[in-house]
């Protein structure tokens, strides 16, 4: 289950430019027995991480409990083969990425006790390519 758009109003997009790199200011949760995967810096997150991220947390947590995925990968990546020629146009889209803004939640794991919770959001930020705190409430 790869996380990527139905439809989108260009095939292709430009590459996407850097976000401010930290921040220090993270959001509230609200939630009671919520646990999150915050990001502490921007970045861009694959969908094939945000995935392996997705499966690692339902592994440990033995598919108990709710798990949400806040950002969605809109942004598309092309590329051409690497024989090509020069012109002929953009090469096909490659993968999807997410842009992640520091201080944003990335995971969020409701319905499950902290003894269990934590060691799945630690195995599951392991997949992720950034760098993460992980908040409970």
């Amino acid at each position: 289950m790869l996380l990527q758009p139905k439809k989108t109003k260009y095939k292709k997009y430009f590459k996407p430019r850097l976000l401010p790199r930290v921040t220090t200011k993270t959001q509230k949760l609200n939630e009671q027995n919520c646990f999150a995967i915050i990001s502490l810096e921007s970045g861009y997150i694959d969908v094939r991480q945000l995935e392996a991220a997705r499966q690692n947390i339902r592994r440990k947590i033995k598919r108990e409990g709710k798990l949400e995925i806040i950002p969605l990968a809109d942004k598309a990546i092309s590329n051409k083969p690497t024989s090509a020629r020069m012109g002929k146009g953009k090469g096909k889209v490659n993968h999807w990425v997410a842009p992640i803004s520091a201080g944003k939640p990335i995971l969020l794991l409701y319905g499950i006790d902290k003894e269990q919770g934590f060691p799945a959001l630690k195995a599951g930020a392991n997949k992720l390519p950034l760098k993460i705190k992980i908040q409970d409430l």
